[in-house]
């Protein structure tokens, strides 16, 4: 894994693993993972996302608030809305590849060999 990082970096690698766990934290629950797909194309109101999102106000307002204080969201008042928006493209790159990856193993599951698959439960 240590590979990944460049030997001659001035980072420390113990350091870029802590918050690369870090973002895979936050992004770790199905609801936040919906969250960022409801909000890939545009900006949203809680209210809007909610039409979208099969959850409670409060449930949603308190996943919006993690993205939003690990940077991935950005936010914004409109009135007495507050409006939603993707602030790191490369948080929703990352979930998009990775979804996208694990639509494709659940689709056609013989299709990608099981030393390549990113989701061992997915069965052919």
């Amino acid at each position: 894994m240590e590979q990944m990082i460049e030997t001659g970096a001035n980072v420390e690698k113990a350091r870029v693993f802590e918050l690369a766990a870090e973002l895979f934290g936050v992004l770790a629950t199905p609801m936040r993972l919906r969250v960022l797909s409801a909000l890939c194309d545009k900006e949203k109101s809680v209210s809007q996302l909610l039409q979208e999102i099969d959850t409670t106000q409060p449930n949603l307002s308190q996943h919006l608030n993690l993205l939003y204080r690990a940077g991935v969201l950005a936010k914004r008042k409109e009135g007495t809305q507050v409006i939603y928006r993707v602030q790191s493209e490369q948080a929703v790159t990352l979930c998009r590849t990775v979804c996208t990856q694990i639509a494709i193993e659940m689709d056609e599951p013989s299709s990608v060999p099981a030393s390549q698959r990113l989701s061992p439960r997915v069965v052919s």
